[in-house]
């Protein structure tokens, strides 16, 4: 069984999504433990952004430049380990009410005709299903769909809606919410978002 772990925080220690997709990930060896981890930390290392380069290379036509080759290279290998994976985890803060730009350039590189989804004269079809992804979010305010504030969470319906186009039905969502409201609400959060981690592997 292999396992791709995704965290796009950027605020390292202090982050809450890195703390709970890394609880999310031991509980997970604990259960499988011949499960083979590939660890992505796009907070430090970022897969570029997609320019024109890209995609003209991605037809064939590779410019001459070593970084640009290298990226594109980052990219297919990302692609592969998206694809090969059983289990994705990934850390996902809400930043501005969406994903960091980091994670968001990840899923750039998996949204490859061919690979993970195809057109037809039906419409759309995922082709990367028969996989489990949980993301482990964090968000500083309260953003649920009975809250005031639930119109504005692009965070977890661009992620629940990117996965499904690519045919993933199995996701899950490990929450903590509230995180910058208040010292004891953030403790709380985290709590109750280990203990669902906790049950996940169960």
């Amino acid at each position: 069984m292999r396992l791709l772990h995704v965290d796009a925080s950027i605020l390292g220690e202090s982050s809450v999504s890195r703390q709970l997709s890394a609880a999310i990930v031991a509980r997970l060896r604990e259960a499988h433990p011949d499960i083979a981890v590939t660890y992505y930390d796009l907070g430090t290392e970022p897969i570029g952004h997609l320019t024109g380069a890209h995609l003209a290379a991605a037809q064939g036509l590779f410019a001459e430049n070593p970084s640009l080759q290298q990226d594109v290279a980052r990219g297919r290998q990302a692609l592969e380990d998206f694809l090969g994976a059983h289990i994705v985890v990934i850390g996902a803060p809400m930043y501005n009410f969406s994903v960091s730009s980091q994670l968001k350039a990840w899923i750039d590189r998996l949204a490859v005709a061919g690979k993970t989804f195809r057109y037809t004269d039906k419409g759309a079809q995922g082709l990367a299903g028969g996989k489990k992804v949980i993301v482990a979010s964090s968000r500083g305010g309260f953003y649920g769909p009975d809250t005031p504030a639930a119109p504005l969470d692009h965070q977890e319906t661009y992620l629940r809606g990117i996965f499904g186009f690519f045919g993933i039905t199995d996701i899950v969502f490990v929450r903590a919410e509230g995180v910058n409201v208040s010292a004891e609400q953030r403790k709380a959060a985290i709590v109750a978002a280990r203990a669902e981690a906790a049950g996940l592997a169960a």
